[in-house]
């Protein structure tokens, strides 16, 4: 045995560039990349938002040229998420079911210029309650069911108004088989559902809820409906029952910090597995290259390519045009 390992040498499969390239187990390509825009009211606006740099908040009129840029680049889908007016904002998020809300609009404007670009919009009541949370409430308790009617309403909404795929987040339970039976009932029987399955109540949304507005009004935590960040058997559970219940393709969120769920996921069901690169890991890559702590463009490359590494077939990041850029010029 001694004198077959003496003739192994790993590094020489390491030693030149072209051999590297030739023995590479992953690769990042655009075809991985899910654009997450934020979207605000107005005309022309490209609003930043401060906790996340060179992200903006974009009118419809500026979502739509973002669009084409995305599609031009070869980006495979946007997933759009709104910031509500105050104003607009009740206790049942009932903006959520207006065909003429900001997310329609912008899905409808997309839409029309036909390009080559799926569009997935958000299904969950944060972005539209005056409370902040994900679902219908009596006093502080979440009302499931309840919320599960008004998230099919919703889907529905979402889907007149051209969504491509709908992309529940709200971790309430049962939502994906209703929401299936919905858009079939309704004639949606080609529109997509990607499930938030384990979507963990961690400390790294914090410049997202910034973005679409729902830090400054949410009350209390969401730890009654969104995963422990110390279960991993349960993310299986939570996979398993949304497939059964007619996903097409499911999520882990947040990204970095939860590779070990991507891949047991991928493992155990061999299913469409995505991963979203959160808010609060592209803040912190940015906030670490502006000081110069690290190689900005280097980390945001490998970070992706880990979530290739643990299985995910593809990654929502605000990095996609960026990492789309930079791919396009090596080729």
């Amino acid at each position: 045995m001694d004198n077959l390992l003496a003739g192994t040498r790993m590094r020489r499969n390491r030693r030149t560039d072209w051999s590297r390239r030739l023995v590479s187990e992953n690769a990042l390509t655009t075809n991985d990349l899910i654009w997450p825009i934020f979207l605000v009211d107005g005309t022309s606006v490209r609003q930043p938002v401060p906790s996340m740099p060179d992200v903006v908040r974009l009118s419809v009129d500026e979502a739509v040229r973002e669009a084409e840029k995305a599609s031009a680049l070869g980006i495979p889908a946007l997933a759009l998420f709104p910031y509500t007016d105050p104003d607009l904002r009740d206790d049942t998020g009932s903006e959520a079911l207006n065909a003429e809300n900001l997310t329609c609009r912008a899905l409808r404007a997309i839409k029309s210029e036909g390009l080559n670009l799926g569009l997935m919009t958000d299904v969950a009541l944060d972005p539209y309650t005056s409370h902040g949370h994900d679902g219908l409430m009596d006093g502080d308790r979440i009302l499931n069911d309840e919320t599960v009617d008004q998230l099919c309403r919703q889907a529905l909404v979402q889907a007149e108004a051209g969504s491509d795929v709908i992309a529940p987040s709200d971790m309430m339970d049962g939502r994906i088989g209703a929401i299936r039976q919905a858009l079939d009932s309704q004639g949606h029987r080609d529109t997509q559902i990607m499930a938030y399955s384990a979507k963990y109540a961690s400390a790294f949304y914090g410049p997202f809820r910034d973005a679409v507005g729902s830090s400054g009004t949410l009350k209390g935590d969401k730890r009654t409906y969104q995963m422990d960040p110390a279960n991993t058997d349960e993310a299986l559970r939570e996979a398993e029952l949304d497939i059964v219940e007619g996903a097409d393709m499911v999520m882990v969120k947040p990204g970095m910090p939860y590779l070990d769920i991507v891949r047991r996921i991928k493992d155990e069901f061999h299913v469409p597995t995505y991963a979203y690169q959160v808010s609060g890991e592209y803040a912190m890559i940015k906030a670490a290259s502006a000081n110069g702590w690290l190689d900005g463009e280097r980390a945001m490359l490998e970070s992706l390519l880990a979530f290739k590494r643990a299985g995910a077939d593809g990654i929502l990041t605000y990095f996609a045009p960026k990492v789309a850029e930079i791919l396009a010029s090596n080729q």
